[in-house]
């Protein structure tokens, strides 16, 4: 079970730490107080989780149960590999049988039972390397990517739903019947397309923001349960391809 984290005595750090003033600008030393004041940022490390994210997953996990059962994971925008240590340890996956295919262009340090590409996810042969990597179609499929920021808050918004929407293409795809699919969004940002397009394909779409994501932040994660699976057509020529 998920619990919110207690701060403080659990790792021997108090929290209300200051940064000492130096070469830091003001904006940075409240970042940095902020995040090494972070109570999920602390247990992330006391419980081995590479990033304070895993606790987002679980906390939807623990309501959702999407990870039940889950036998093949795919995991986009991966670094620097929270989820992906999760969905590992869900899945039983190991180096000998791989469950669990991870993606990310940024460089991510090996993790057991995980296959990593270090590849942009919009790269044209990304989609048939992950499926490759995994040997089947998954039961989830898990995307937290962003795109880099530029500075420009509507350029940033837009370019991240793009990932989103293509995630959730993509998704529908290749997961196995049943699956589920869950996703980074941003407050009041999902397409009337794409939510059509998912409720066609899945019994049940939601938004959710988990505890554990900052309340400050406008993120939010779009989940899609139940996928319905393609169409009798489409999975034959799926086979036939294959």
């Amino acid at each position: 079970m998920t619990k919110p984290p207690v701060g403080g005595n659990r790792t021997g750090r108090k929290l209300g730490q200051k940064v000492k003033k130096g070469k830091l600008k003001a904006s940075s030393r409240r970042w940095l107080e902020r995040h090494i004041n972070d109570p999920y940022v602390q247990r992330a490390k006391l419980e081995g989780y590479r990033a304070r994210a895993a606790f987002k997953l679980l906390e939807i996990d623990e309501k959702h149960q999407i990870l039940k059962g889950a036998k093949r994971i795919i995991d986009l925008g991966a670094a620097p590999g929270s989820w992906s240590q999760i969905a590992a340890k869900v899945t039983d996956s190991t180096d000998e049988d791989v469950r669990v295919a991870a993606i990310d262009f940024l460089e991510m340090a090996p993790l057991p039972g995980v296959h990593i590409l270090q590849l942009d996810f919009l790269d044209p042969e990304a989609p048939a390397k992950l499926m490759e990597a995994i040997g089947g179609a998954p039961n989830v499929v898990l995307s937290d990517m962003a795109a880099p920021t530029t500075g420009h808050q509507k350029t940033d918004h837009l370019r991240t739903m793009h990932l989103c929407e293509v995630a959730a293409h993509f998704a529908v795809e290749v997961l196995a019947e049943g699956g589920h699919f869950l996703a980074k969004t941003f407050q009041g940002g999902t397409e009337r397309e794409l939510l059509a397009m998912l409720k066609q394909n899945f019994r049940q779409v939601i938004h959710i923001k988990p505890a554990s994501s900052r309340a400050e932040s406008v993120e939010m994660f779009l989940l899609a349960k139940g996928f319905k699976g393609r169409k009798k057509e489409e999975a034959q020529e799926d086979e036939a391809a294959a």
